[in-house]
């Protein structure tokens, strides 16, 4: 039976590697899949791994129709074995509705790729939708870690390597930011808590009220 699966996890837990897989292993059986993607760090129209991998996708702008889309494919002679949607946080519920409706009304597997929650800690509402209807939620293997070494469950907006808590909760930045740009890194649930990146806690450990005093 076709399902919907939702692949789940925070960021750089291979997410987009295993969307790009999935395509890759089904191509070669001579099967053929449509991308939907959602403002991808590499552009419009793109799916890219954090590896380096990148293939050609359809956006999934506001007001995009998933459903509509494979069906006049189909209609035109096309043909459509399966569906990938990655970015799928991104995704309007009412996206994430006409997914199942692939599955249920065209019998095709839709495999969504996306983060659960935002830098907030709360969920995306098209991350919510897939979670109330996929047929499988799946969380990914691959541990992200925090910079402590702990598994990092959480995902942090920075600003110049601090991090913040407040804006939009749609803001495309990068793990590989420079300083004054928007940035994410993933955290433990500790560090989340506390605000402390990376950047924050390599300054701490070079504060000098922090370092041994010469009794000297």
């Amino acid at each position: 039976m076709p399902e919907l699966v939702f692949f789940s996890g925070t960021m750089d837990c291979g997410k987009s590697t295993l969307a790009l897989q999935i395509a890759h292993n089904r191509s070669a059986r001579g099967l053929e899949g449509l991308i939907f993607t959602r403002d991808d760090r590499a552009g419009e129209g793109k799916l890219s791994s954090r590896l380096g991998l990148v293939t050609d996708a359809v956006e999934a702008g506001p007001g995009f129709g998933p459903y509509g889309y494979v069906v006049d494919r189909l209609q035109r002679g096309g043909r459509v074995d399966y569906v990938i949607a990655d970015e799928a946080q991104f995704l309007a519920p009412e996206q994430v509705d006409q997914l199942a409706r692939i599955v249920d009304d065209l019998e095709m597997d839709v495999y969504a790729f996306g983060i659960t929650t935002d830098f907030r800690t709360r969920l995306f509402p098209g991350s919510q939708r897939l979670i109330e209807l996929a047929d499988r939620v799946e969380t990914l293997q691959v541990e992200a870690l925090c910079w402590c070494g702990a598994r990092a469950t959480h995902n942090a907006r920075t600003v110049g390597g601090v991090m913040v808590v407040e804006g939009e909760q749609v803001m495309v930045g990068d793990v590989a930011n420079q300083p004054d740009e928007i940035g994410y890194e993933v955290l433990c649930r500790r560090h989340h808590r506390r605000r402390m990146t990376s950047a924050t806690a390599r300054a701490g450990a070079l504060s000098p009220d922090v370092l041994p005093v010469s009794s000297a």
